[in-house]
């Protein structure tokens, strides 16, 4: 009993010295042989009250019918900017907390039936202060039901947390076309375990905490096929993966969103609006809102974008792209606008699961007829994990080459951002 107690405190000692939170204890003593496993089992079983990095606080109820786990998020940024053309805009040098989140997740009743709900603080005083806030049935892994607030499920990027990015945020490609968060209804599960994957949902079609009434709801639908096991959409090889991993996805989103032309007396003149919406791709960087323009009459513009994508990662490697494309036609004027774009990344862990090297170029044209409007990103990264996507420093600098009616400009831009995930 004292060598076993003696080996204990030395492999303890070990761990606090060498910062590795990503294993427990009890995970050590199994893999060193100091425990057996009835013991690990023993040790491992559910406790009322536990602390994982990543996952939070778990509370779990005595009969273990109910399960509560609180955690969170901060993601403080620095980004310069330096302007080509300062005819218009400044430079800027600018400090932000990019995201400030809490989150609940857990089970009722039943392992089946799941929740989750998050929030963002760097939010607070907008409609987008509510993320998600879901329901999830689990009939079986192929057949499950998720109502409420979520993320409509169109384009890999999108899918994958911003706190488990390759880069500081995600692609300019990736913001000009996904919907956001809505709030709807999502058929979804896992075949074979994860050998392919599907979602099936339909929407209100006006996005992020905003309701309407109208039968104008969206529908979207995204299938992956992962013909080696199933890969995530957690960006990076920190598992140093001993075989080759590939994911190859594709998706539909429809919606019609209402469009309003004020006369040439209003204030401001002959300009396009739509109906109160919270959508990414109808905002001012998205593909739609940037075409608004084309649509010169109040009518319904009836919306259709697609996607195709891959993913591929191996002994450190990971490499994925995108390739999107988005239609809009008024449905009074058959005016058509069409827009499309690609990224293309990789990224490699210099030192295994600890610096990684990425790069990334992105194109988007948000008009397929209109000269002149392209932008081209080329964008290096450096990051540093300190404990996986949980705890980590990334840094990552990028050329915009934007084309202007004027010429074109190249306006550079460097951020710095710090994760951490409780």
């Amino acid at each position: 009993m004292k060598t076993k107690v003696t080996v204990t405190a030395m492999l303890a000692t070990v761990l606090i010295s060498q910062g590795a939170i990503a294993k427990t204890l009890e995970d050590v003593l199994k893999e060193k042989g100091v425990i057996t496993e009835a013991d690990y089992k023993e040790v491992t079983k559910v406790k009322p009250v536990q602390y994982k990095l990543g996952k939070g606080f778990t509370f779990t109820a005595p009969d273990e019918k109910f399960q509560l786990s609180v955690g969170g998020r901060l993601q403080p940024r620095y980004t310069f900017i330096d302007l080509e053309d300062n005819s218009k805009k400044t430079d800027s040098s600018a400090f932000a907390v990019k995201r400030a989140r809490l989150w609940l997740r857990g089970y009722a009743y039943t392992k089946d039936l799941t929740y989750y709900l998050q929030t963002d603080f760097a939010q607070a005083g907008t409609s987008k202060l509510l993320l998600d806030s879901w329901l999830n049935y689990r009939f079986i892994d192929e057949v499950q039901i998720q109502a409420g607030q979520l993320k409509t499920p169109f384009g890999r990027q999108w899918l994958a947390s911003s706190a488990d990015l390759e880069f500081v945020d995600r692609s300019v490609v990736s913001d000009a076309f996904r919907p956001g968060y809505d709030t709807g209804v999502n058929l979804h599960g896992d075949i074979a375990k994860g050998i392919a994957t599907y979602d099936i949902g339909a929407y209100g079609g006006a996005g992020w905490s905003t309701v309407r009434t109208s039968t104008d709801n969206a529908i979207a639908a995204r299938v992956a096929v992962n013909p080696f096991g199933k890969l995530g959409y957690s960006e990076g090889d920190l598992d140093q993966s001993a075989k080759p991993l590939l994911s190859i996805g594709a998706n539909y989103f429809g919606d019609s969103l209402r469009a309003t032309r004020s006369s040439a007396t209003a204030t401001p003149p002959n300009t396009t609006t739509l109906e109160t919406n919270n959508l990414n791709f109808a905002s001012s960087g998205g593909w739609l809102g940037k075409g608004l323009a084309n649509f010169t009459t109040s009518e319904n513009i009836d919306i259709n974008s697609y996607g195709i994508d891959a993913a591929f990662k191996w002994n450190g490697l990971f490499v994925s792209g995108e390739y999107l494309l988005g239609e809009a036609e008024g449905a009074t004027s058959g005016k058509l606008l069409r827009a499309q774009g690609f990224y293309a990344q990789a990224g490699y862990f210099i030192i295994p699961k600890t610096l990684e090297a990425a790069f990334r170029y992105s194109y988007l044209d948000s008009d397929r007829d209109k000269s002149n409007d392209l932008q081209v990103d080329t964008q290096g990264a450096v990051s540093y994990y300190f404990d996986g996507h949980n705890l980590k420093l990334q840094s990552d600098i990028t050329n915009s080459h934007i084309q202007h009616a004027a010429g074109p400009t190249d306006d550079l831009q460097l951020r710095l951002q710090a994760t951490i995930v409780f």
